[in-house]
């Protein structure tokens, strides 16, 4: 969980930056692919817990 939240903090600070400062558009669209990446480790992560076999 700790990875998802500092990989989405960072998306989040790349895209604030990206927005903001003039002539760091890759900055913004670097934050995004960031915020892709995060979203989807997320779904993997719940994907593979929900599939596993409970413990007898």
């Amino acid at each position: 969980m700790a990875f998802f939240l500092v990989l989405l903090s960072g998306a989040i600070a790349l895209v604030v930056i990206g927005a903001v400062v003039d002539g760091m558009l890759y900055l913004l669209s670097i934050g995004v692919l960031l915020l892709i990446a995060a979203v989807l480790y997320l779904l993997v992560r719940s994907v593979s817990r929900s599939h596993r076999r409970p413990a007898h």
